[in-house]
């Protein structure tokens, strides 16, 4: 056996980020009303002055908060109070009065002290000031306000060019209406508490209302953080995130109820661009992409609250090269999967969730000549060769769903992969990329396989390379009636060339970190015994090293075509591959 090197932790792919506190949202506390919209403000103010509005495009970095531990937006003397705005931002308490005011006592005039909330002043000493806290029910009924507005000015646009208004335009006349409002909002607040909100309370105001209105409302800001891998959504009150290499954690309320985020659900559905979805009673059930590349998958009316799942591509423009960077594969690894592209192998990536098996599709595409015209099919975008400009000539397609009234027993409206299929192979394509096979369409992928000229590439959930092909099998029984295993069997063997699986070993409820890298590397060798496909393991683990990552084993029966793509057949000698040290784990691996 070689010397192996010493594992580096600072050579670890995956760097361990600092757990940064989670910025909130905090609800008014109980009995706490919400502020006075800006048009029926109690003191109506002059027009907005410069330093209330904020033009042009902003941007807050940070998250939106509410009064810290449920501390009231002000605490007024006792007795009658005037009407006023109410303060969208926490504030310390002022001192209390000298003496309680009895039945009969005056009212304190709004100009007096003690009526007066004080405004937080910033800590020069502070180099990162907290980001200006948001009332949530101060920022909707803006939002209504405001859409009511849009609505009418786009309804009066529409008429009079005669076509429909586009989505920038509507974006820049809501930014505009937007600006105006919280404008308005800060001088009624002005009047009535003497302290003007500050530009960086009224930016905050104004996104948090362009969120609601045009994005994801407050779930924008954990959209935004490009460490959060996934976000899921137990009810509005029970939301969970996962950060790179850190286990799952609890964070405050994305919605005031459950109604609510049904309605931010179906506002986003809205906002899809790529067919009619919707969230309701007849479709229960809402898949969707959001803007980034992030894809949603929400349930209501067959659950007892609305559940949401959002995952994010961390890795949204890879190369094999970045995935040796990454520790997904080694060089060695890197290059065969190259040399098979180029040979036009066709590749079945399989995994289960979140372990990477769309980045590594997508690295894998980018060996792809740039001149070759391909098709995407995926039921909601997410590889986005279309967009990322190593390819000239790609055909996009996604899936459609249906509008809920079912015809023949199918949503009326809905396309799905399968019925995309034949329809590709008229588009001249020299490959078709399957982004993720779920069900009865693995049957035409398999045949464009067979018949096509070769180098197509899916991805499969399965828990391990021994079921993948049992699997496959499983999804071609739901095809028809007609379909078997023998028939099933058959059209695996002819169709794939290779099986990538790709693993996961999680340590972060260990304080260590998550591991992904490809474990196989199967070369499907045709029908072996009982009419089952032969599998032949040209990368595997090596537990008697401490190695769970693939490296070499078994020579592959295609070397010769890959040597004609450029492979380097030497690279298949060491027993090691191209690691520099077995992979580092808290439990198991190298002793």
């Amino acid at each position: 056996m070689r010397d192996r090197a010493a594992a580096d932790p600072a050579g670890l792919p995956w760097p361990v980020e600092p757990d940064d506190a989670e910025s909130e949202y905090r609800l008014p506390a109980p009995g706490q009303t919400a502020g006075t919209p800006f048009p029926g403000a109690a003191v109506p103010g002059p027009a907005p002055t410069a330093s209330a509005v904020t033009t042009g495009p902003v941007r807050s970095s940070g998250q939106f908060t509410g009064p810290a531990g449920g501390q009231p937006w002000s605490v007024p003397p006792a007795g009658p109070q005037p009407s006023r705005v109410a303060h969208p931002w926490p504030q310390p308490a002022p001192a209390p009065a000298p003496a309680v005011p009895g039945p009969g006592s005056a009212t304190p005039p709004p100009g007096s002290a003690t009526a007066l909330p004080v405004l937080p002043a910033p800590d020069p000493w502070s180099a990162e000031p907290a980001p200006p806290a948001v009332d949530p029910q101060v920022a909707r009924e803006l939002k209504r306000q405001v859409a009511a507005e849009l609505h009418k000015q786009l309804a009066q646009l529409t008429v009079s060019q005669g076509s429909d208004v586009d989505r920038a335009t509507r974006r820049q006349r809501g930014r505009a209406l937007i600006e105006e409002a919280v404008a308005r909002w800060s001088d009624s607040y002005a009047q009535s508490h003497g302290v003007a909100p500050t530009r960086e309370q009224d930016r905050a105001l104004s996104e948090a209302v362009y969120d609601l209105l045009f994005r994801a409302g407050r779930l924008q800001p954990y959209l935004d953080d490009p460490e959060i891998e996934n976000i899921l959504i137990n009810g509005c009150d029970d939301v969970w995130i996962s950060r790179v290499h850190q286990p799952l954690r609890q964070v405050p309320p994305v919605a005031d109820s459950d109604a609510e985020l049904i309605e931010l659900l179906q506002d986003l559905a809205r906002q899809h661009g790529g067919g009619e979805r919707s969230l309701n009673t007849a479709n229960p059930t809402l898949a969707l992409r959001l803007e980034g590349g992030m894809r949603l998958q929400a349930m209501t009316e067959v659950t007892p609250r609305p559940y949401v799942a959002i995952r994010r591509h961390r890795v949204a423009s890879a190369t094999l090269a970045d995935m040796v960077d990454l520790g997904t594969v080694d060089s060695t690894i890197a290059a065969f999967l190259a040399a098979a592209i180029r040979a036009r192998k066709n590749v079945m990536i399989t995994g289960t969730q979140g372990v990477g098996k769309t980045s590594l599709l997508r690295a894998m595409a980018a060996e792809i000549p740039p001149d070759e015209r391909i098709g995407t099919l995926e039921s909601e975008f997410e590889l986005w060769l279309h967009t990322l400009g190593h390819l000239r000539q790609v055909v996009p397609m996604e899936a459609r769903e249906g509008n809920g009234e079912r015809i023949d027993g199918k949503p009326a409206g809905e396309l799905t992969i399968g019925e995309l299929i034949p329809a590709a192979l008229r588009m001249t394509l020299s490959r078709i990329i399957v982004g993720e096979v779920r069900s009865a369409e693995v049957v035409p992928m398999l045949r464009v396989m067979t018949n096509g000229e070769g180098g197509s590439m899916c991805t499969l959930h399965a828990r391990g390379p021994q079921m993948v092909v049992d699997r496959i099998a499983e999804l071609c029984l739901e095809y028809g009636s007609h379909m078997t295993d023998a028939l099933a069997y058959r059209l695996t063997a002819n169709a794939v060339d290779l099986i990538v699986h790709v693993a996961m070993v999680d340590e972060t409820a260990l304080g260590g970190r998550r591991h992904r890298f490809v474990s196989h590397v199967m070369e499907v060798t045709g029908l072996g015994e009982h009419g089952r496909p032969a599998l032949n393991t040209v990368f595997g683990p090596r537990p008697d090293l401490g190695e769970p990552r693939a490296v070499p084993h078994t020579p592959p029966n295609c070397l010769d075509d890959l040597r004609r793509a450029g492979f380097d057949a030497g690279l298949l000698q060491s027993a090691y591959g191209s690691w520099a040290a077995p992979l580092s784990l808290r439990i198991g691996g190298a002793r």
